[in-house]
């Protein structure tokens, strides 16, 4: 099989030899994955010396299950999150914990993007916020544009910002949510739409470690408000602000509970509904839920398909981030 790899700082083609099916695995003949820009480019930088396989989100056919499957069969259309199990390969072995099918209504490249919608389902589910409260995203690459229409569809009351005024011109479809590409814009809509009390949740979707962006966070929160960190920042916060709003600082750790767990992913033992609501791999079928029932619309992220063997240098177009386009499908 083919897959995707960083190697010394560029990006590479290789071939492996194809897995074997496992019990209580997929294997999965893979019709799209989503270039996640944020955590790519980053892996690519720190590649010098080794090889790190790429991707992370993608859908499929099921051509093969593993013993103790029962949910699934051949020829059901997958979609699938996590690494390592999930890459961009053509040919994927996942366990079936990561896998939520896909409806019939639901287009492939859609549902592609599946693991970028649980990372966003599960942010706003860490910023544990209730009906009608405000949220501020900041950083509207990929995930925080999801993040934004996920918000949205909560009937969440959302205030959006990026430096870029292209990427904040993006979500300007979406009539509910207020996008802004100049701070002070952005300050003067969360004192307006919160009656100066403050927003209930910043989520922090930018990167860059050191950034401004965490001390200024504090101030456009309420009394005992949250800010959760989602992006690569470095979490450097004022103790005086943090105390004299008695702020909750918060992580998002990708997709989820079972996240990086070997029993949930590995041996793809499932976490009981009773206890553990949500995990990553329920996250993955609440995001095709959302698409299927127009809840949001993810066709902005799909403007620009790439054929598996140009797909190493659709890497280099991502560079630029005034572009408004924010992934790039990958077509097996």
């Amino acid at each position: 099989m083919k897959s995707i790899v960083a190697r010394s700082q560029k990006v590479h083609i290789i071939e492996r030899a194809k897995p074997t099916i496992k019990p209580s695995y997929l294997l999965i003949k893979t019709l799209h994955s989503v270039i996640s820009p944020g955590t790519e480019l980053s892996l690519i930088g720190i590649s010098e010396g080794r090889e790190i396989t790429l991707g992370y989100s993608a859908v499929g056919v099921v051509t093969e299950c593993g013993e103790g499957v029962v949910d699934y069969q051949e020829g059901d259309v997958v979609a699938c999150y996590g690494a390592p199990y999930v890459g961009h390969s053509d040919c994927l072995l996942v366990p079936t914990t990561l896998c939520a099918k896909v409806p019939p209504s639901v287009e492939p490249e859609e549902a592609a993007l599946a693991g970028i919608g649980a990372i966003a389902i599960h942010a706003l589910r860490s910023a544990k916020l209730e009906f009608g409260e405000t949220v501020v995203i900041i950083g509207l690459g990929l995930l925080g544009q999801m993040i934004a229409k996920i918000a949205n569809a909560a009937a969440y009351n959302v205030v959006a910002f990026d430096i870029q005024a292209e990427r904040a011109a993006m979500l300007h479809e979406e009539t509910s949510i207020r996008s802004y590409s100049t701070i002070s814009e952005m300050e003067s809509e969360i004192v307006k739409c919160t009656n100066s009390h403050g927003a209930d949740a910043v989520l922090l979707c930018s990167g860059g470690k050191r950034s401004s962006l965490t001390h200024q966070s504090l101030e456009w929160i309420r009394q005992q408000g949250k800010v959760v960190i989602v992006g690569d920042i470095e979490p450097d916060f004022p103790r005086n602000l943090l105390f004299a709003k008695e702020a909750q600082i918060l992580i998002s750790r990708a997709g989820g509970p079972g996240r990086y767990d070997q029993v949930y992913e590995k041996r793809a033992i499932d976490y009981p509904y009773g206890y553990v609501r949500w995990t990553e791999g329920r996250n993955v079928a609440e995001y095709l839920r959302l698409v299927n029932d127009k809840r949001i619309n993810v066709q902005p992220f799909l403007m620009d398909e790439v054929d598996f063997q140009d797909a190493s240098a659709a890497y280099e177009e991502l560079i630029n981030k005034k572009s408004t386009t924010l992934t790039k499908i990958i077509n097996y």
